[in-house]
Formats: C-alpha cells, sequence, structure tokens
C-alpha cells in the first residue's frame, strides 16, 4: 500500500523532490500524486511536507520531521562482506565503500559520505543482505 496526498497538498514540490524513487508527480500549485506503484512508503514525503498534506500506507497523516531529526543509516552489523549493495541502492548516492584509517577491516565498508543529501529512505537497509546497517539517530 503506498502514501496519499490529500487535498491538502498546495503543489509546493517538496515532497517530489525528496522521493527517492521518484513516485510524486504533479504541477506546480497542483496537487501532486503519488503512483503506488513506485512507491516503497519510506515516509519521506510525510517528513518533508510542510502542510501535512501526506497520508500513511494506514491512513495517518504523517508528522513533519525536522531534516536534522531524520534516521540514517550506521553499521550496527558485525559483518560486512563488501557487497556494495548498499552503496548500489541509495537514490541519492550517499553510501560510498571506504576503508577507513579507524576500522580494523582491510576491505571497504559502506560509509555515509553524504549525509545532508540522505533522506532515510532506507533503501540502502533493504538492500543489505546481511543486516549490516540499521536506520538510526542522525
Amino acid at each position: 500500500m503506498a502514501h496519499f496526498l490529500t487535498d491538502r497538498c498546495t503543489g509546493c514540490t517538496a515532497c517530489a523532490q525528496t522521493c527517492p524513487t521518484a513516485a510524486i508527480s504533479g504541477i506546480r500549485k497542483e496537487r501532486h500524486v503519488i503512483q503506488a506503484d513506485y512507491c516503497v512508503d519510506c515516509g519521506t514525503c510525510g517528513r518533508i511536507c510542510p502542510y501535512g498534506a501526506v497520508q500513511d500506507e494506514v491512513g495517518r497523516i504523517c508528522a513533519r520531521v525536522k531534516r536534522s531529526a531524520w534516521l540514517k543509516p550506521k553499521a550496527v552489523g558485525r559483518r560486512c562482506v563488501s557487497c556494495n549493495q548498499c552503496a548500489e541502492a541509495c537514490p541519492f548516492q550517499c553510501l560510498e565503500m571506504q576503508i577507513t584509517p579507524a576500522s580494523r577491516e582491510k576491505r571497504p565498508l559502506p560509509v555515509l559520505a553524504r549525509p545532508k543529501a540522505c533522506v532515510g529512505c532506507g533503501q540502502c537497509v533493504l538492500a543489505c543482505p546481511l543486516d549490516y546497517l540499521r536506520l538510526g539517530g542522525a
């Protein structure tokens, strides 16, 4: 089930600009539409909407959340095999595979290289085959 834009939508385009799957379309200053086939229920549209015009998958109006409070991917698992699936899944190219000086690992691990571009959609978390990443505090 997808998120839905109510008649409170003013066509400000904030949701369309941050949607990681480009599921939201419309003309500026007119009510936009979320295409259910492309919506992944990440909630980014509801967190960014200044008008409270987004309903979640069960019909509740989504609360606006300051961008600084959005959840970001964090390494919590014990094992990463450097498969790069998380970085490839990120629609905004926020993750990079890097060998960090502080890491004991000799292989590249996912690093949130562009935190301001991250919308907390969780696509990287869903793509990780070993549950190495989770969405956590900003």
